[in-house]
């Protein structure tokens, strides 16, 4: 600490200098803003701009405890005025919590004057000196809990920061350092630390969130890990700003693969594996061997592009006696490696990867080559890794879907219906719902009701599937279908003749007879209810560029209730081609 950046810390406190910035945190599930933290920046003229100097400065300057107060306040005032949603995540000294806010209950006076509910903020404790009381920690944030706030634990991983805290400390949330997500699209290992970490997060019924997003295909990765990550921080969303966004719309990375598992390619399974020559030494790769005794199979490239692989076993195989080496001391790699391997570019969907490898019957298949789109080689994929990522995006699959139907419920319906826009094609999107469905529930219980619900989403299943279109079960009696734009009018014009001859047979004779029930209200009064029929609203989407998912999925809600309007076994058509304004 030099004397000018004492002076500057002094200044900044007395004249409270300082600029609040925030990040937003978003909920992938909802894909809407769940909360924002709160970070500090210095001033732009000081040498204290950057905030690890600022607090760098004022701890060895003893002046940390005021500085975090100061921070604290200026972040509540300011998220207030700007009436920003969600909770506010306030980084917070651990130090500062045992001691003065500990006995003054200073954040909840600051919280009090800026009108904020506790209930909203989340003190966020965010470590530069490491925990040595654990035992007055815990009495401070039980303390903070009694007053309505949460806790959170900042980068776990990092620092101090370690699993005891979070043991010892049983926060509402954990944020992980943005190491373990940089990259973890391209790292295996990454994938199954996190996905135990998880597992940790879920028994101990605590909220994960990653920070230092940054890319689509890391933001990607983790939406599909299997128990799924949906808090979600970083660079790809929005960057801290004085002013940040009130509203988000994530759009996941696009794939023309609308079919494969949420898009994912051999790219999230690559492992960079250095390649040998054509003239590499054969004693090279036994001694290469030798030293990495997990290396597996090894590339051989001719002028950057992938002739031939090397395999473990095959090639220790040829050693097996005494005068193997001088035998092959001096023999070209070629005539060890093996050229028959499957290629695979880093853009395969991992489904069509999948059934290469199951076609490939004359092929060693645990280990196989990885290109980009001009046959360069860039790494090694293996099978184990596949199959992997397969099971968990089929776990995946099958926890978000509807548990009556089995179709998918309203994660994979967003994620899909943004898949569709962003691949620039156009579709219709087409809410359907049943008809007097209530009074059919109401009459004859809700086991019967399940039955025509199971028995329409085999209809629906059956039209939408022949089209080459999708269909989702948002939930009760509502579905969503997105068809091809040539496809459309056929497929719903089937569906509500299918089921106006399916609807009698849902009733008893009696009711048959009579084309309908009659219930009785809680006023005596009986009513009449027809068949149950099925109202079909669509929204032809030819502009995807202007559309966006949510705006999409609210627009088919009011035409539904257009298409209701309409007796019988309806269909309502919306002829605008425009989204409703951005």
């Amino acid at each position: 600490m030099t004397a000018q950046e004492a002076q500057w810390l002094n200044q900044i406190i007395a004249t409270e200098e300082l600029q609040v910035l925030f990040q937003p945190i978003v909920d992938a599930n909802q894909q809407a803003i769940y909360g924002y933290e709160a970070l500090i920046r210095g001033p732009k003229t000081s040498p204290l701009h950057s905030p690890l100097r600022l607090f760098d400065v004022a701890t060895q300057a003893g002046q940390l405890v005021e500085l975090d107060l100061l921070c604290r306040r200026l972040a509540i005032q300011r998220f207030a005025e700007l009436e920003l949603p969600g909770l506010l995540f306030l980084n917070v000294m651990p130090l500062t919590i045992v001691e003065r806010d500990f006995r003054e209950g200073l954040t909840l006076g600051f919280i009090r004057e800026s009108g904020l509910p506790p209930e909203r903020v989340v003190i966020e404790l965010t470590e530069h000196v490491p925990i040595h009381d654990y035992e007055l920690m815990r009495q401070a944030v039980d303390h903070y809990r009694d007053m309505g706030f949460q806790v959170a634990l900042d980068d776990l991983g990092a620092g101090h920061s370690s699993l005891r805290h979070w043991s010892e400390l049983r926060p509402d949330f954990v944020k992980l350092d943005r190491h373990f997500i940089s990259g973890i699209d391209q790292e295996p290992a990454k994938r199954e630390f996190l996905r135990s970490i998880l597992d940790v997060a879920r028994s101990l019924d605590c909220q994960l969130i990653a920070e230092g997003v940054e890319t689509a295909a890391e933001h990607l990765c983790l939406w599909e890990l299997d128990r799924g990550l949906a808090l979600l921080q970083g660079f790809y969303f929005a960057r801290p700003s004085p002013q940040p966004p009130l509203q988000l719309n994530m759009v996941l990375p696009a794939t023309t693969q609308l079919k494969s598992p949420a898009g994912r390619t051999a790219r999230s399974i690559l492992r960079t594996i250095e390649a040998i020559t054509t003239d590499c030494a054969v004693p090279l790769i036994s001694e290469r061997f030798r030293r990495q005794p997990s290396l597996r199979c090894v590339a051989v490239l001719e002028d950057g592009k992938p002739v031939a692989v090397v395999r473990r076993n095959a090639f220790l195989t040829l050693f097996t006696n005494p005068y193997s080496h001088a035998l092959y001391a001096k023999r070209c790699v070629l005539d060890v490696a093996d050229v028959r391997m499957l290629v695979a570019e880093a853009d395969t969907p991992l489904e069509v990867l999948s059934q290469q490898l199951t076609d490939s019957h004359d092929i060693e298949q645990e280990d196989f080559v990885i290109t980009n789109d001009e046959g360069d080689y860039v790494g090694m994929g293996n099978i184990v890794d596949l199959l992997r990522e397969i099971t968990a995006i089929q776990v995946r699959q099958a926890r978000h879907a509807n548990p009556l139907t089995g179709l998918p419920g309203n994660i994979l319906i967003n994620e899909t219906l943004v898949a569709y826009l962003a691949a620039e094609q156009g579709f219709a999107a087409a809410y359907v719902d049943l008809d007097n469905f209530k009074a059919f529930n109401d009459a004859y219980g809700y086991a019967r009701g399940d039955q025509v619900i199971i028995s329409l989403s085999r209809l629906l299943q059956a039209q939408v599937e022949s089209a080459g279109g999708f269909i989702g079960h948002i939930g009760g009696d509502d579905f969503m279908m997105l068809l091809p734009p040539s496809h459309w009018e056929s497929v719903c014009g089937q569906i509500l003749r299918s089921f106006e001859v399916m609807a009698p047979g849902f009733y008893e004779e009696t009711d048959r007879l009579k084309g309908g029930i009659q219930i009785e209200n809680r006023q005596n009064s009986v009513s009449f209810f027809p068949f149950v029929s099925v109202s079909i609203a669509v929204k032809p989407v030819t502009d995807t560029a202007t559309c966006r998912a949510l705006d999409i999925a609210a627009e088919l809600s009011e035409l539904k209730h257009q298409a209701k309007k309409i007796p019988g076994n309806s269909l309502f058509v919306e002829r605008r081609g425009s989204c409703v304004s951005q």
